[in-house]
């Protein structure tokens, strides 16, 4: 829908249609007809719609000034016109010296000026190219920034690769522009591109591989094509090796082939690990114990000994409990007494905001997994590796239930050789969002000694955060407070969807911060069980942004990608940026927009992170987000709505994992049957992998051996 100004028309006129890209000041030509809406009164339906630069000078000052060229604004733009005129545009493209002449551009500014207005052309043939084939062009930087002035080039070649390369395009994106290119509807390299998108797809979902069946009835129903079209695609995925079949406890499983080698090294490695004992200097564990114990004022219990024994003489234990068990007090007994004796240990975890508290929790530096393997931005590689390991004796590695496959594979691989792994976490919490069930076939296989501990210590009996959550994981129903009570945990019973959305924006805008003094977009966090619905994270961020965050006069705001951002937004990260150094799921707040420079900075305590316009397709409101997307952080109010709605992903561990993300409060909104049901259901997801195969196999031998 664009508004603009027509001879003949007093006030701007709607016209409804479709182009690749347009800007204020434009020339815009259309064809078609007019029609009335019922709810938008007169437009212009064009069937046919062209833009042209602008060539008055109000025009072409529109046009610069609309933030569409880094470096110039309104002020610039009204600047650059009045100096240079009509000749703007060739002076910015074949004279950009001359811009110089304007006061307040520098060599700096005019060198801006002109790459963007480069990367601007680039970007915007792009943009013709794309919606000539039929396909919208909000990724058009992203596609200009993955492959370069070369892009249509490489897009004609195989636009599938699309799909594979470019976050936010999808098979049936490329599937589009392929068609429209020519490419056959049952060719080979189509048929190909639908099995690896669908294992790809796969893996989004937790999976290291799918049936063989099932991934070509799958791939069928995506492609729609004969049987025998997708026979000899998947024949040549194997004879080119870019999809490999194993026989896993006698069903037939397809990998990538990186996930195979991916579970073959973990288990490989892990396998190694059990038979060894540690390489620590001798220890004293009476000595030991009692100096600990002093030094820290708190005792160990029984079951926390144990666990201190078989951490100081294995090379390999896993510590696994629910809150409140004293993980947390076990691992420091452990680093106290090695580091006094000079073991050097290194501590890891998955998220930013996990490995910041376990630096809270031991006083020690603990860096994400990805900056302490040293991710090389242009490539997503790691520098640290088996050829380069890891400058340590012990490893620790916090929220183990949130590492996935390659990732495990990747930190085995940096382990010295003389090395110790100690891996710490809630296996009773949701599995990894990537590909696999790494803690899990890890304990289950029974390959590592494994530490459970289970005593709620007296000073966690007072929370009923706590109480409630082991209550929950044991199947039972979280006990509440009288009403009126005092307490850190609370059900607010609610019957319809809209009661009790209703509900949950005045809990989060005025009740909580009332009551409990909280920060409504700092300090409280929506968790949801799902994406989509009234109660879906989609819905709440639109409400609760409108509600703590509205639009203010004289603000800068920008719409990209479904959103519309705004200062002070609650935004998460939703994929990992090598070159930013943010990763899916970290969550910051927008402290600047800037519509000269196209640019968004973002805060992600403690550092601030510049993001061009055309890359918020990375980032997402994070008002509420998903129970899933919050493993591996706290916060310090939690609010989760619960309705009948939600019967699908209403599950035991999902409800467990939400509350344990609350460290001073949580409150669930919702219908009694609903919280019942997912209390009920214990049933674990079903992922298809072969690590715990590949763990108990006798005959397994080497990274990269087959079973």
């Amino acid at each position: 829908m664009l508004k603009v100004k027509a001879k003949g028309h007093r006030d701007p006129v709607t016209v409804i249609g479709s182009l690749p890209s347009v800007s204020p000041g434009e020339w815009v030509t259309a064809e078609g007809r007019w029609i009335q809406d019922r709810e938008f009164g007169l437009q212009f339906q064009a069937e046919r719609l062209n833009s042209t630069a602008p060539t008055t000078k109000e025009g072409i000052e529109k046009y610069l000034g609309s933030g569409m060229v880094k470096g110039i604004g309104p002020i610039y733009a009204k600047k650059l016109v009045a100096k240079f005129g009509e000749q703007i545009f060739d002076i910015i493209e074949s004279q950009s010296a001359r811009l110089e002449d304007v006061d307040g551009i520098g060599p700096k500014r005019r060198k801006r000026i002109k790459d963007a207005w480069a990367e601007q052309k680039v970007i915007r043939q792009i943009m013709v190219f794309l919606h000539s084939q039929g396909v919208s062009t909000s990724r058009a930087v992203r596609i200009y920034k993955t492959y370069g002035e070369n892009a249509i080039e490489q897009v004609q070649a195989n636009p599938y690769a699309l799909a594979k390369d470019i976050h936010g395009i999808g098979f049936k994106t490329a599937d589009q522009i392929a068609q429209k290119i020519g490419i056959p509807h049952d060719s080979l390299i189509r048929a190909c591109a639908g099995l690896s998108h669908v294992l790809l797809e796969a893996t989004g979902n937790g999976h290291c591989a799918l049936p063989l069946e099932f991934l070509k009835d799958e791939a069928g129903k995506l492609l729609l094509v004969d049987e025998n079209v997708v026979t000899a695609a998947l024949a040549k995925t194997h004879a080119d090796r870019d999809l490999v079949t194993e026989k896993i406890n006698d069903q037939d499983l397809v990998f990538l082939p990186a996930l195979k080698r991916a579970e073959a090294g973990i288990a490989a490695r892990i396998k190694t690990l059990s038979r060894l004992p540690s390489a620590y200097p001798p220890i004293d564990f009476d000595k030991a114990v009692a100096w600990c114990q002093d030094k820290t004022g708190k005792a160990l219990s029984p079951s926390q000994r144990e666990a201190l024994k078989q951490a100081l003489t294995r090379r390999a234990l896993v510590i696994t409990g629910g809150p409140g068990v004293g993980k947390t007090t076990l691992v420091n007994a452990i680093l106290k007494i090695l580091t006094v004796k000079q073991v050097r240990c290194l501590l890891c975890a998955p998220t930013g905001r996990a490995a910041k508290r376990m630096s809270e929790a031991t006083g020690l530096e603990a860096k994400t997994i990805h900056r302490l393997l040293e991710v090389q931005p242009a490539t997503g590689t790691f520098t640290r590796n088996d050829g380069n390991p890891l400058d340590c004796d012990l490893l620790v590695v916090d929220e183990c239930s949130m590492v996935d496959v390659p990732l495990m594979n990747h930190l085995l691989r940096a382990l010295p050789r003389n090395g110790s792994l100690l891996l710490v976490g809630d296996v009773d919490q949701l599995p990894s969002v990537g590909p696999g069930m790494v803690l899990r076939n890890i304990i289950a296989s029974g390959v590592v000694s494994v530490v459970r501990l289970t005593e709620v210590f007296r000073q966690a009996t007072h929370s009923r955060i706590i109480t409630n959550a082991h209550r929950i994981h044991a199947g039972q129903m979280p006990a509440f407070a009288a009403k009126g009570g005092e307490s850190d945990f609370y059900f607010v019973e609610r019957e319809t969807p809209e009661r009790i959305a209703d509900t949950l924006m005045d809990m989060v805008k005025h009740r909580m911060p009332g009551k409990f003094r909280l920060d409504p977009i700092r300090d409280i966090q929506v968790l949801c069980p799902m994406n989509r619905g009234s109660l879906g994270i989609r819905e709440l961020n639109l409400r609760l942004q409108a509600e703590l965050n509205p639009a203010r006069s004289g603000e800068p705001t920008v719409e990209k990608f479904g959103w519309q951002f705004r200062i002070r937004d609650k935004v998460i990260q939703t994929e990992n940026d090598y070159d930013k150094d943010v990763f899916n799921g970290d969550i910051g707040q927008i402290v600047k927009i800037d519509p000269v420079e196209r640019e968004v900075t973002i805060r992600f305590d403690p550092r601030e992170v510049v993001y061009d316009f055309g890359e918020l397709d990375e980032i997402a409101l994070a008002y509420a987000i998903t129970i899933h997307k919050s493993q591996g952080s706290e916060f310090p109010a939690i609010v989760t709505p619960l309705a009948m709605q939600q019967y699908l992903l209403l599950q035991r561990n999902l409800v467990y994992t939400g509350i344990t993300r609350g460290r001073k409060l949580v409150v669930l909104i919702g219908q009694r049957k609903a919280l019942a049901l997912a209390v009920r259901n214990n049933k674990t997801e079903n992922r298809f992998t072969g690590l715990l195969t590949r763990l108990t196999a006798v005959d397994a031998t080497g990274a990269h051996g087959s079973l």
